[in-house]
């Protein structure tokens, strides 16, 4: 997952509204967002190579997601990044006590977000303390939280634009599938070539090997009631599968 915007009690009606980009190799194997058959509860994607999610929410309101830290030519982790995830929705601990007992070092570099109906927490291995967040619009992409990446900067302004907008969903799809290149002096330096730094600076990334294979778009109103709804790409970037998940109350 490579951008996330999240509303936190920015919304009266939507305390919790989440608009997302999976960006990862086509190649690697990974199931549409859907009921897990071994804990119906949870409605996600999966990833089929490691077992995790890239994010994912429950009935009852629990919501995990992850990015990974861009760090060219760092070994990687003892376990997977999506792991956390997964644990986190599989648990019933409190937000802050689950980040409090993670090991960081056994992870690449992550960014997690954490939601368990009473607060949002962010937290990351490349900082010292996870943080509680108080009511807002936030945003991660692959490095740390509200980082002034252009794009990221460019997804939280048409995110709140597109608040008023509810229960309507366009605007914040139309933002997910935002395919500008930012312009070469306004690129991060993030330690891989140049020509990755673009094709990484849209929203919406496609290439035939790597890109955008999901935006999803996730909410809880404020009687309690979830919806999930998952757009996934091919490397052309059409659309090749559309779901909605949502549980009524």
């Amino acid at each position: 997952m490579c951008l996330i915007v999240v509303g936190w009690h920015a919304h009266a009606e939507f305390p919790l509204l989440v608009a997302a980009n999976r960006d990862e190799f086509h190649a690697r194997p990974t199931a549409p967002a859907a009921r897990w058959p071994e804990a119906p509860q949870i409605i996600g994607g999966r990833d089929l190579e490691a077992g995790g999610t890239w994010l994912g929410i429950t009935d009852s309101g629990r919501f995990a997601a992850v990015t990974n830290v861009r760090e060219p030519g760092m070994a990687p982790g003892k376990y997977s990044r999506g792991q956390l995830t997964r644990d986190f929705l599989l648990s019933e601990m409190p937000a802050a006590d689950y980040a409090a007992q993670l090991v960081g070092a056994d992870y690449s570099g992550y960014n997690l977000l954490l939601a368990d109906g009473q607060s949002l927490l962010y937290c990351s291995n490349r900082e010292s303390q996870p943080r509680l967040l108080p009511p807002g619009i936030y945003g991660v992409s692959n490095h740390r939280l509200d980082s002034p990446w252009p794009k990221l900067q460019s997804a939280r302004q048409k995110f709140t634009a597109a608040l008023p907008g509810l229960p309507d969903e366009n605007a914040f799809f139309e933002l997910l599938a935002d395919k500008s290149i930012v312009a070469d002096g306004e690129l991060p330096q993030t330690g891989v070539p140049l020509e990755w730094e673009r094709l990484l600076s849209a929203v919406f990334v496609q290439s035939a090997s790597y890109g955008t294979r999901a935006s999803t778009l996730v909410w809880q109103r404020a009687d309690g009631a979830v919806r999930l709804h998952e757009r996934s790409f091919d490397p052309t970037g059409q659309t090749v599968q559309s779901s909605v998940i949502s549980t009524a109350v």
